[in-house]
C-alpha cells in the first residue's frame, strides 16, 4: 500500500488490474486525471471518491471476455470428468448451459459451447434479450427459468447494490439434477451461506469457480469434492487478455488527452467529455 501510495503522488493518469484505487490512494494522487482498470470489472475503484475530484474512470470491457470463457469451459471439462482422477464422467456435449447475462464473456462463451454440441440459453438482467436472440440461443424470462431449466449455469453479473447476494439458496435448490453452478464474475454475487444450505440438501449439485468463497475451507470440508475454487481469480490470466487489456487501457489514456474520449467512462462524466 505504501509503495502504491508513493507511486500516484505525481502521476496523472493510472493503470490498474487488482490494486484498490481507494480514496486514500486518490487522495495521494494529486495530478491524477484519468483511471483505467485494464478489465471489465471496476469495484475495486472508489468511483465516488474519483467523481469528486473529477477523475476519469474507464474500464476495458471485451478485452478478456475469451479468455474467461475458455476459463469457464476448462473448469467444466474439470467437474463432469470428475477431476480426471480415473472415474467415468460424463459429456458436456447434449447438455445445456445457462447464461446469467449476455455481455462479452457470455457471447464468446455460447460460441464455444456450441462447438461443443451443448444447447445455449441466456437471461438479460437488463430485460434486452435481443443479443441472446441474434446469437441463435433460447431467451429465459427469468432467473427462475434458467436455473430450472439449464444443467450448467454460468454466472456473468458485475457486483452491483442490485445483484450482491442475490444468487443464494431460492435459485440454487431449484437447479435441474446433477446440475453445476459456475462463477466467474465476482464472488459477492454469492449467497454463501444459501449456497451451502442449497448443497446440503442436494447431494447431486455442485460449484466451481475461480473466487474462493469467505467460508472456502467450511465449504471443502462440508461439500469436498462438488466445490473446487482456483487459488486465485484466474478469468484473464492469460498472455493474450493481459496485452489486449494493457493495450486497451493505454489507447484509451492517449485518446483522453489527446480528444478528450469517454467512450467507457464508468463514473460520472465531467464537462467537457467526449
Amino acid at each position: 500500500k505504501t509503495e502504491l501510495l508513493n507511486a500516484v503522488a505525481d502521476v496523472d493518469a493510472l493503470i490498474v488490474r487488482s490494486d484498490k484505487v481507494t480514496a486514500e490512494v486518490i487522495e495521494a494522487a494529486r495530478n491524477l486525471k484519468i483511471v483505467v482498470r485494464a478489465g471489465a470489472g471496476y469495484d475495486n475503484v472508489d468511483l465516488a471518491a474519483a467523481s469528486a475530484r473529477g477523475i476519469v474512470v474507464m474500464n476495458t470491457p471485451g478485452q478478456n471476455s475469451n479468455a474467461v470463457a475458455e476459463l469457464v469451459v476448462g473448469m467444466l471439462l474439470y467437474a463432469v470428468r470428475n477431476k480426471f482422477a480415473g472415474t467415468s464422467g460424463t459429456e458436456l456435449m447434449g447438455k445445456k448451459i445457462g447464461l446469467m447475462a449476455f455481455g462479452a464473456v457470455s457471447q464468446n462463451l455460447a460460441r464455444i459451447a456450441k462447438g461443443f454440441g451443448m444447447s445455449v440459453a441466456g437471461y438479460s438482467p437488463t430485460g434486452r434479450p435481443q443479443k441472446i436472440v441474434d446469437a441463435g440461443c433460447e431467451v429465459c424470462e427469468t432467473p427462475e427459468q434458467l436455473f430450472k431449466e439449464c444443467d450448467i449455469v454460468s454466472l456473468h453479473i458485475p457486483s452491483t447494490p442490485q445483484t450482491k447476494k442475490s444468487i443464494g439458496y431460492d435459485l440454487i435448490s431449484q437447479m435441474k439434477k446433477n446440475a453445476i453452478l459456475v462463477n466467474t464474475a465476482r464472488k459477492d454475487v454469492i449467497d454463501e451461506e444459501g449456497l451451502l444450505k442449497a448443497m446440503t440438501e442436494r447431494t447431486d449439485l455442485r460449484y466451481v469457480s475461480d473466487l474462493k468463497m469467505d467460508a472456502h475451507d467450511e465449504v471443502v470440508a462440508a461439500l469436498g469434492q462438488r466445490y473446487f475454487a482456483t487459488p486465485k481469480k484466474m478469468g484473464a490470466e492469460t498472455a493474450e487478455a493481459n496485452i489486449n487489456a494493457g493495450l486497451a487501457a493505454a489507447r484509451q489514456i492517449v485518446g483522453y488527452f489527446e480528444k478528450g474520449e469517454c467512450r467507457f467512462q464508468v463514473n460520472k462524466k465531467p464537462c467537457g467529455c467526449k
